[in-house]
């Protein structure tokens, strides 16, 4: 049953190979068990129930991997989107003063729209209508931005005034942020030695390994806890949920008072989310299905329409649940990376997902610094891809490393696919290679364009 569903022969896997990766891409995504009750739940923005918020989580993100699993068979997870999250809590109930009720309706409805435009392949002819250099662009840009996402988990990358970031001070901060990003540098070099050896679970084996020293170095007092600046427990404590919390926000959205909302400012907060949620996620598929070998002659995804009608639906559903935008989350990058290939490695992170409503405190345990070794070295084989640039030519060459600088340093997909389009389309119309760009291109442009100017 299991074969004739997900094609597993035919994908070239096995169901171990399969599981793995499911189990690496949950451990990966795991923080946002921890991350989005805490954003969302900030008294300072959303203000939501934080133990409400996480069984939201859990169930959204269970929902919409099985329909990723069942309707697109992928090995593609999802979960609340990381800055989705934050935009949610902090600008529309935070600065904007409305409440999380209007913000919930803004993703339910954001969903609905994104229903329709998946069922009449807008978003695909989107996806395809992106040149093949700046798919490789976005492959190699998005493994540069989870890399830069593992070394701020790692605590190897801090902030610091005058240059912005800097390498964490060892010595200042050894029981907190040095020993986690020395533990991390371990999880690393033995990720990427087990893998050179060709050994099968390499980066689900160096994450548990990582966070096993961890705990080794708290027990020995090397490391030592410090809440108040995020550095818990590294055992996991055995309390369970409370279930009943989830009546605190679920379909809270459709009891919204729109009395005093403004009807300008709601357009500009739904598409807001409209816009990120949708080329986040086509630079998701973009980067790992490149890297994965999952595009067709043509650089096109097979079964591209339900895979996008998933991530549709698991917004409208989350939302629901009481979750801000849910997403297709780049951390499945860390299970293709395992040999996942198919919607089967998506059906374990689903349940697990699932099962960490019963368990939650046990998988929110894990640190950053123990998943930053597989997000820094899946980092590495994705940025890969850049080499399958024609560097020859400038007018391809240029776009793609424009996307790949943009997306780490600005910190968003999104963004970084706004200025290769951007770029690609003014460098080619002004050196005379008009030829080379779709209708839809120019309208992609125009729109990034305006986005800029009036989102």
């Amino acid at each position: 049953m299991i074969e004739k569903l997900f094609k597993i022969s035919e994908n070239g896997t096995t169901v171990r190979t399969e599981v793995i990766g499911g189990i690496t891409t949950f451990m990966t995504m795991a923080y946002i068990l921890a991350v989005n009750p805490n954003l969302l739940g900030n008294e300072f923005g959303s203000a939501m129930d934080p133990t409400a918020v996480l069984i939201a989580t859990c169930l959204a993100s269970f929902v919409g991997t099985l329909a990723m699993a069942l309707l697109a068979n992928y090995p593609f997870a999802l979960a609340p989107g990381m800055g989705l999250n934050a935009y949610f809590s902090f600008t529309v109930c935070g600065a904007m003063g409305y409440s999380w009720k209007v913000a919930l309706m803004a993703v339910f409805v954001e969903g609905l729209i994104f229903i329709v435009l998946s069922l009449t392949s807008v978003r695909e002819a989107i996806f395809d209508a992106i040149p093949s250099t700046l798919k490789k662009g976005v492959s190699a840009g998005i493994g540069l931005f989870i890399a830069f996402i593992g070394l701020q988990g790692a605590h190897l990358v801090v902030a610091n005034d005058s240059t912005l970031i800097t390498y964490v001070d060892f010595a200042g901060s050894w029981h907190t942020q040095g020993i986690c990003a020395v533990l991390a540098l371990i999880g690393l070099l033995l990720t990427a030695i087990l893998y050179i050896k060709n050994v099968k679970g390499s980066i689900l084996i160096g994450i548990i390994a990582t966070w096993i020293l961890g705990m080794l170095a708290q027990a020995a007092g090397i490391y030592t806890i410090d809440a108040e600046n995020g550095f818990y427990s590294l055992y996991p404590s055995m309390a369970f949920t409370d279930f009943t919390s989830i009546g605190k926000t679920f379909g809270q959205c459709f009891t919204a008072d729109f009395g005093n909302v403004r009807i300008f400012d709601f357009i500009v907060v739904l598409l807001s989310f409209l816009f990120v949620d949708m080329f986040d996620t086509i630079g998701t598929l973009i980067g790992v299905s490149s890297k994965a070998g999952m595009l067709d002659k043509d650089e096109k995804l097979p079964r591209i329409k339900p895979a996008l009608l998933a991530d549709a639906i698991a917004t409208s559903v989350g939302a629901i649940f009481g979750t801000s935008t849910t997403t297709t989350f780049v951390e499945s990058s860390a299970g293709v990376g395992e040999g996942a290939r198919t919607g089967l490695a998506s059906v374990v992170t689903g349940f697990l997902f699932l099962l960490a409503i019963f368990f939650a405190p046990i998988f929110t345990a894990i640190p950053g610094f123990a998943t930053a070794p597989a997000l820094i070295f899946v980092g590495f084989l994705m940025v890969s891809a850049i080499l399958k640039v024609d560097f020859e030519d400038a007018t391809e060459a240029v776009p793609a490393y424009l996307c790949l600088i943009a997306m780490p340093l600005m910190y968003s997909i999104s963004e970084g696919i706004a200025i290769g389009v951007i770029s690609y389309v003014i460098i080619n119309v002004i050196c005379g290679k008009k030829e080379k760009i779709t209708p839809l291109m120019y309208v992609l442009a125009v729109l990034f364009v305006c986005k800029y100017i009036f989102l």
